[in-house]
């Protein structure tokens, strides 16, 4: 939807999928049920001052406002690819540490507020809004830029740049929401960098991973979906007929990606994927190749080597190391992809 990384639809992100139909369904019977709101309001005072320590648990996860709780929706939605490339329990974990952390900030920041300004603040936005804006510190350091187009011939619009301007979107829906933002990204950053080892103290057991993984994923896991990607949409037919090719190349190499897995399955190899072999139609595309005659193909010939030499650009590579993928693994993806960063990252992704 935002970015091109990975398959559309919440496939392979079950914890994405409760958390959206869990929450949003619990903030639209709030609405219906104004009485009960008040349970989840998130008041810093009734925390302080009257001890109501359950105000952190019930005004930090639903979301009171339908505005707040479409944007963090939205973000969530798009923030999936986390799940999809760490697991569920490293981005659950993720998602429990920041959420821990950003409790503590909240009221060290309204502390520092409170100290310059001499203003008290009652109550901040509630939601999981904290650890939603936590997860644009992996998505700034992990997601490559990629141009799409621009506007006034200077300014550039890039694969991330909705997923900013919905997070700007939340930031402005109340006065105090950039008191949660920082917290959140405070909170992101420090278990990101994972500062004083905060990833082995802050992270959801192995014995609760399992249960949630026999109980409750599956009620929320989903199909893979069967169409990928919508037809072209350009503003010309030019453009239009640019797209369904790009389209219909990225589904032949999906196509001959999962048979050559399917064929290979019964033939176990050593060493990582061999890129260039299963793409061999892409790699060798737009080349005028002399043919080969029958009688050379009978010849033995030495062993080839695996990987083609191609050149591949140094800076592509760099960003899907950056991502976590292994060097080897990046440039047999740039190879068969034709130097294409975004369809090597959802086969680095997806598979």
């Amino acid at each position: 939807m935002f970015t091109t990384t990975g398959s559309r639809g919440l496939y392979k992100a079950p914890l994405s999928k409760g958390l959206l139909l869990v929450l949003n369904g619990l903030t639209v019977m709030l609405t219906l049920l104004p009485q009960y709101q008040e349970l989840f309001v998130y008041n810093l005072q009734a925390v302080t001052q009257q001890h109501q320590v359950w105000r952190l648990v019930c005004g930090r996860l639903i979301c009171l406002d339908l505005k707040d709780s479409f944007c963090s929706s939205l973000l969530i939605y798009n923030f999936r690819i986390f799940e999809r490339r760490f697991g569920t329990r490293k981005f659950a974990s993720f998602l429990l540490g920041t959420w821990c952390l950003s409790a503590l900030m909240d009221f060290l920041l309204v502390q520092a507020f409170q100290f310059l300004f001499e203003y008290e603040v009652e109550q901040l936005p509630a939601g999981l809004l904290s650890p939603v804006f936590s997860l644009f510190v992996p998505f700034y350091a992990s997601i490559p830029k990629m141009p799409v187009t621009q506007i006034l011939g200077q300014i550039d619009i890039t694969n991330k740049s909705l997923v900013y301007i919905v997070g700007l979107q939340l930031l402005t829906s109340s006065p105090f929401m950039w008191l949660i933002a920082l917290s959140g990204l405070s909170a992101g950053g420090l278990y990101h960098s994972n500062v004083l080892q905060l990833q082995k103290l802050l992270f959801v057991p192995a014995w609760l991973s399992h249960l949630g993984q026999y109980i409750l994923e599956p009620l929320f896991s989903s199909s893979q979906p069967t169409g990928e990607t919508p037809l072209g949409m350009g503003a010309t037919l030019d453009v239009q007929r640019q797209q369904r090719m790009d389209l219909l190349d990225q589904q032949l190499l999906l196509a001959q990606y999962n048979e050559a897995r399917r064929n290979t399955r019964h033939q176990p190899q050593a060493g990582l994927l061999q890129w260039t072999r299963l793409f061999p139609s892409l790699r060798h595309r737009g080349q005028n190749r002399p043919p080969v005659h029958p009688q050379a193909q009978m010849q033995p010939s030495p062993q080839a080597p695996l990987l083609d030499n191609s050149p591949v650009a140094e800076e592509q590579v760099a960003r899907l190391v950056e991502m976590g993928f292994s060097r080897i693994d990046a440039l047999e993806a740039l190879r068969a992809s034709n130097n294409d960063i975004n369809m090597a990252t959802n086969f680095l992704l997806q598979h």
